[in-house]
C-alpha cells in the first residue's frame, strides 16, 4: 500500500509502517538508527520527526536486533531508493506491533498530519492471506469451486473493504475470518488515518492481486499478495 499527494519530488518524508514479525508489542516502535544501509545505497533516517513521535509516548525504541531481524520494512527500502531516483528524502520507519482497535485509531489520529503534508510518501507493508496447515489457517468456501478461488474471493472481500476506508468494517471482517493478512494492524492504522484527515480527500484502489500458488488441496500451501496506491484527490 503506498500512498502519495504528487509527482512534484522535492525533498520527501517517507514513513514506512512495518508489522512486527518477531517480537509481541501491544504498541508501536521506532527506530535507534541514524542510517539504514541498502544496496543502492545509504538512507538517513528523519531523527526530528522519530523525536516527535516518541514525545507522545505512544512509541517505543526498537532494539537493534529487532530491528535487523524485521524483514517487513527492509524488504522495501532497495525499491523506495530506486522510485526516488537520487530525490533527497529521510525515513521513518515504525514497526506496528499487536494493536487493539482503539489503540489503532489512536496511531491513526496521532500520524494524519504526517499524512495531510504533501512532502509526505507513506508505505503500508503487508501480504495478504498465508493459507495452509503450516499457517494453521484452512479457511475454505466450497462456493468458490477451487481452494485458491476461495482464497482470491476472501481476499477481495478485504481488499474491498480497505478500498472503501472503512476501519470498522475491516475489523468486523477479520474479527469474522480471521484472514492471516500479516500488515492488518499497519492497514488498521492507514485506515484510522485516512479518517482523521478530514481537511483532505483520498482515493485507495488496489491494482494488483497474486498468489504464489494455486492452492488444490488441503496439502497445499500459498501466500497472497496485493498492491494498492493512495492518492489524495484535492490536488492543485
Amino acid at each position: 500500500l503506498r500512498s502519495a499527494h504528487s509527482p512534484r519530488l522535492l525533498e520527501f518524508r517517507v514513513i514506512v509502517l512495518g508489522p512486527s514479525h518477531h517480537v509481541y508489542t501491544p504498541r508501536c516502535a521506532l527506530t535507534k538508527c541514524t542510517t539504514y544501509a541498502t544496496p543502492l545505497g545509504d538512507i538517513p533516517v528523519d531523527a526530528e520527526t522519530c523525536e516527535t513521535l516518541k514525545a507522545s509516548g505512544m512509541f517505543d525504541a526498537m532494539e537493534l536486533d529487532v530491528d535487523e531481524a524485521e524483514h517487513s520494512i527492509e524488504l522495501h527500502l532497495p525499491y523506495i531508493v530506486q522510485v526516488m531516483r537520487g530525490q533527497p528524502f529521510a525515513l521513518v520507519p515504525i514497526l506496528v506491533g499487536a494493536l487493539s482497535d482503539q489503540s489503532e485509531e489512536i496511531y491513526g489520529k496521532l500520524l494524519a498530519p504526517l499524512l495531510l503534508d504533501t512532502r509526505n510518501l507513506f508505505v503500508v507493508s503487508s501480504d495478504f492471506c498465508h493459507w495452509g496447515r503450516r499457517f494453521r489457517y484452512t479457511y475454505f468456501d466450497r462456493a468458490h469451486g477451487e481452494i485458491h478461488a476461495s482464497i482470491e474471493a476472501l481476499d477481495r472481500k478485504g481488499m474491498a473493504l480497505i478500498e472503501s476506508q472503512d476501519p470498522g468494517a475491516f475489523a468486523a471482517y477479520q474479527k469474522h475470518f480471521g484472514n492471516t493478512i500479516c500488515g492488518r494492524h499497519p492497514i488498521a492504522v492507514l485506515l484510522h488515518c485516512l479518517r482523521a484527515c478530514t481537511t483532505r480527500k483520498h482515493e485507495l484502489r488496489f491494482i494488483r492481486y497474486a498468489q504464489s500458488s494455486k492452492v488444490q488441496s488441503m496439502d497445499d500451501s500459498s501466500v497472497s499478495y496485493a498492491s494498492a496506491v493512495i492518492w489524495s484527490t484535492d490536488e492543485e
